[in-house]
């Protein structure tokens, strides 16, 4: 993530959601040396598991936009527009990253370590402590982290946004997370399912895709 962000320019949209998930991620391990987790071994996997998700898609697309799932293309098509805020981008990637990926890399880490989800098991314990943990730093990263990079592409291309703020009160990480597990829990119980098993993550990526491009909705003139 260190390595995207100094490649890329600020107003980039790509670059946009790849300095919030940083300062989310960087914020998060921060606060983890005061909070004990039941199984820090799965959450370490996990938490691999899913930002591979986001390079392979982003490695799609830069090669040539071939196979970018359907809940990335919204931000990975969108990235160049000057009428879309800086959170914006931030959060439609969140939006692609969380409703759509989390719920694979869940499965894909409770597979890998012979584990199995429920709603009392220790690995959703340690969730939810990430969800506090993300809470406290939620909106500390949405108001004051791009409120800079915001001013900065404004000045830069004479633009003013209006209709942000109702982009923005719209989306939650810790929301997004819960309908993950949700999501991933369904698809544990689909593995083997064949074609319905397919069917529900081609469900899931558009509909999350469909998300995104509503919060990539022009707020600019």
């Amino acid at each position: 993530m260190t390595a995207i962000d100094e490649a890329l320019p600020a107003g980039d949209g790509v670059s946009c959601f790849n300095k919030l998930y940083l300062a989310v991620t960087q914020n998060v391990l921060a606060a983890v040396g005061t909070t004990t987790f039941d199984d820090p071994a799965f959450l370490a996997a996990l938490d691999v598991e899913f930002a591979n998700l986001y390079f392979s898609a982003l490695r799609r697309f830069d090669a040539a936009g071939a196979d970018v799932p359907r809940a990335w293309a919204p931000l990975f098509e969108a990235r160049a527009a000057r009428t879309i805020a800086p959170i914006q981008f931030a959060l439609a990637g969140m939006n692609a990253h969380i409703n759509r990926d989390l719920p694979l890399a869940l499965v894909t880490t409770f597979a890998a370590r012979g584990l199995a989800p429920s709603g009392g098991c220790p690995q959703h314990q340690d969730f939810q402590r990430v969800n506090a943990l993300l809470a406290t730093t939620e909106r500390e990263v949405k108001e004051g982290y791009l409120d800079p990079l915001t001013r900065k592409l404004d000045v830069a291309v004479n633009l003013t946004f209006s209709g942000v703020d109702d982009v923005v009160a719209m989306w939650s990480v810790a929301r997004a997370r819960d309908a993950a597990w949700i999501n991933g829990d369904v698809m544990w119980h689909l593995r083997g399912a064949g074609p319905l098993e397919q069917d529900y993550l081609a469900t899931l990526d558009r509909t999350v895709g469909f998300a995104s491009r509503g919060l990539l909705v022009s707020t600019g003139r």
